[in-house]
């Protein structure tokens, strides 16, 4: 199954430390950027936030289902779906996290690992 993302977007958020999201505002312009940690599994392209929110880029991208990004040379447009219940991905995505960020200690990671950031997981791809 194609991801629409190309291997080198893929090679760039692999080494991004961090990518930017902005969210649609209601009169159609973008948001702020917010910068957010970010992981690759399998070609497909997560986020996450500490834990769910209803308000910020993580409450308006889960209601929109869309976004902007930026890393590197690249900014996309992307469609956002919210994959935070679906229990059988999560294994690969906390380790996704783990063995990128895991240069920063486990208190910081385990956070991003913990059951309230798991259920905020939401896959990006390209709009």
């Amino acid at each position: 199954m194609s991801t629409g993302w190309s291997m080198d977007e893929l090679s760039a958020l692999e080494s991004a430390d961090e990518l930017e999201i902005a969210t649609p505002r209601p009169d159609g312009t973008v948001g702020r950027y917010v910068p957010i940690w970010v992981v690759c599994s399998s070609r497909h392209v997560y986020v996450r936030t500490w834990h769910r929110r209803d308000t910020g880029w993580f409450g308006r991208a889960a209601r929109t289902g869309d976004a902007r990004i930026r890393f590197g040379e690249h900014e996309i447009d992307v469609i956002v779906d919210d994959v935070g219940s679906d229990v059988d991905l999560r294994p690969a995505v906390d380790e996704a996290y783990r063995t990128k960020y895991g240069r920063y200690g486990s208190a910081t990671v385990d956070r991003m690992v913990g059951d309230d950031a798991g259920r905020t997981t939401l896959r990006l791809t390209p709009r």
